[in-house]
Order: structure tokens, then C-alpha cells, then sequence
């Protein structure tokens, strides 16, 4: 079975074949009982579940801890179920970390701290880097970041600071979407 990578985390890709909701609902009670462990509610905690979970679509789950609201979504498989698959299997490397005392809960904060309106962000970061609205290939994205950054640096001739700026925030926004 293929591996895959994300935040740092190995483990097997998501391969879902068959009972696509009903698997969604148990990721999704899965997440529930890993945040548990670290004290929360039911109430403290959102994963949103899309109607069918064999279409595409970003899964994402948010919760607040100690004041600060925390997210993480993934949208890089190509039904929702696997992609909640993939939530869930990072959330809970992340919390045995926390629990294996190898991660201090501010540094958890840290690592899943999001605005609240950053879905929105991020979409409006696709279109100023002029990419299409559900691409996620980090080279693409290198690729056009780089071009435009050459074309507005101060430095250059008709640059502009501003709109620089804007640039490099949106390619912040979209690398760590996808790192």
C-alpha cells in the first residue's frame, strides 16, 4: 500500500472502496475522541460532512482550545471521505505527539492556529497568484509565485511594494495550506 507524507506524518494512503458515508461518520467520531483526549467537547469541535462523501471536497475539522480557534483541512484526494481520512490521521499524530510530551500543547496551538475566514483567503490567494481556484500542486503555485514576484519586486522597473506584498502573503497562505 502506497505512503503518503502530510505535515510531517506518515502512514498509508486512504483507500475507500465501498460504505464512503458511513466510513465518513466514523473518521469524523474519530476526531471527536482524539480532541477528547485533550480535554474538549463535543461542542468545542466541528467537522463538517458533506452530504455524499464519494465526491470530491475539502474535509476540515475546527475546534477551540484554550481561546484559540484551531483548523485543519486537506483537499488533495479525490473523494471527501479520503480526504476527512487524512484529517484524522494527522490530527492524531499530532495529538499522541502532545500526549508523548514530544510537542508542548502551545506549540499545537501554534501549528493549527487559523482565521476564521481562512478558506476565503485562501481562495482569494489562488486568484491573485492567477492559478485555478482548486489547484493544489505546490509547483504550479512555486511557479507562478515566482514569475509575478519578478515582475512586481520594488527593485524592478514598474515594480510595485504593495502589490509585492500581496504576493508573498498569498503564497505564504497557499504553502503552508499544502505543506
Amino acid at each position: 500500500m502506497a505512503k503518503i507524507t502530510v505535515k510531517g506524518h506518515e502512514f498509508n494512503a486512504p483507500l475507500v472502496r465501498d460504505s464512503f458515508d458511513r466510513r465518513a461518520i466514523q473518521y469524523k467520531n474519530s476526531i471527536l475522541s482524539l480532541l477528547k483526549k485533550l480535554g474538549l467537547t463535543e461542542d468545542d469541535v466541528e467537522v463538517h460532512l458533506q452530504p455524499v462523501a464519494y465526491k470530491r471536497g475539502r474535509a476540515f475539522a475546527f475546534w477551540y482550545l484554550n481561546g484559540e480557534r484551531l483548523y485543519y483541512s486537506y483537499n488533495q484526494s479525490r473523494k471527501f471521505v479520503e480526504n476527512l481520512y487524512v484529517v484524522l490521521k494527522v490530527i492524531e499524530g499530532e495529538i499522541n505527539a502532545v500526549l508523548n510530551e514530544e510537542k508542548t500543547v502551545k506549540q499545537f496551538i501554534i501549528d493549527f492556529s487559523e482565521d476564521e475566514n481562512v478558506e476565503e483567503k485562501r481562495k482569494e490567494a489562488r486568484e491573485l497568484l492567477g492559478v485555478e481556484e482548486d489547484c493544489n500542486d505546490l509547483e504550479i503555485i512555486n511557479q507562478s509565485y515566482k514569475k509575478m514576484a519578478k515582475t512586481y519586486h520594488p527593485d524592478v522597473l514598474g515594480g510595485s511594494i504593495e502589490k509585492f506584498k500581496k504576493i508573498n502573503n498569498a503564497h505564504k497562505i497557499l504553502k503552508r495550506e499544502l505543506s
